[in-house]
This record gives structure tokens, sequence and C-alpha cells, in this order.
């Protein structure tokens, strides 16, 4: 069984990730873990490779491309990121993570500081380049959500009932991860 889960910013993608993966006991890979993997690799920091991936999009296919070859050659993992149920395949079972902009920001303020108004614009200009940088490097629209089989508004739900909704598909499934 394989799981993406996949959000904007702020749309609790990891926090779920990292709940279902302990429940289920299994491995949670995120985006940003292989970000991480890829810039020690490199010998670079984490700024240093953020740097040459803003100016390199070899970086942005090598983090893909990555995650792809993780999804395809692992059974029972949840993989996390912005498009990792684009990477995944058609086994997987694909989860959205949607919110707000302004609750979305509300959350990354409160985990990262900064004012309101500071996260909104960076994060408005975050998503426009990653908008425009999925579409020119692999024709996807970010906004598209038909390949996701449940798109799940984390406005209306914490984390707890998100992953209660969860479970509840993944076991309906088959129960895959308890096998």
């Amino acid at each position: 069984m394989l799981v993406t889960i996949s959000g904007l910013p702020g749309s609790g993608t990891t926090t779920v990730s990292r709940m279902l993966a302990s429940y289920y006991a299994i491995e949670m890979i995120s985006a940003g873990d292989v970000f991480r993997n890829l810039a020690k690799e490199h010998s670079m920091s984490l700024g240093e490779f953020g740097k040459l991936a803003e100016s390199d999009p070899a970086i942005d296919r090598m983090i893909d491309e990555r995650q792809q070859d993780i999804a395809l050659s692992r059974d029972n993992i949840i993989l996390e990121g912005r498009l990792a149920g684009h990477m995944a395949g058609d086994e997987a079972l694909c989860i959205w993570l949607k919110a707000s902009r302004k609750v979305r920001v509300e959350r990354i303020v409160g985990r990262e500081g900064s004012s309101f108004e500071a996260k909104l614009n960076e994060t408005i200009e975050r998503e426009s380049c990653e908008a425009l940088r999925y579409r020119e490097i692999y024709d996807i629209d970010i906004n598209d959500l038909s390949i996701y089989d449940l798109v799940i508004e984390s406005n209306r739900w914490n984390q707890y009932q998100i992953c209660d909704i969860l479970k509840t598909a993944i076991d309906n499934l088959g129960g895959f991860f308890n096998e």
C-alpha cells in the first residue's frame, strides 16, 4: 500500500502524514526529507541547496525523481509532498489536504513566527513560483485536484479528525497496512 498526502504549505500534510505513519507503524517519506538528504549528498547547507534549487530546475527534477523511485520501489509507506500524488503511480491512494490561504498562513505564522502580512506575502510568492515551475517542468497544474482520490478540507477538521477519516478510508481499502 502506498498513500500520498499532498497540499499547499500550511495545509497539514506533514502533521497528518506523521500521525498516520505512527498509527500504522510504517515509514513516511517527505519531500522535505528528500531535499535535506540531497543537500547532504551535495555537501551543501539547506540554504545553499535552496538557492541552487531556485536557479536550477534540475534540483526539482532530482527531488521528484527520488520520491518517484521510492514510491515505485517500496511497499507500505506514506509519501508526503506537493507533487507526491503525481509521482506515485496509479496504485497509490492519493490524498490532497486543502485549507484557505488565511488559515494556512495563520498555521505557518504559528510554527515559524513573523507577522501575518509577511508570511502572507511570502506564501503568495512561493505558491506562484512553485505553480509556474510545476507547469514548466512537468506540465502539472497544481490547482487541478482531479488525480486525487480524496480531497479533505483541513479548515473544517483538526488533524485528529482528518486522521480518523483517512484511517477509515485506508482500512476500507483492505487494511493494507495492518496485514
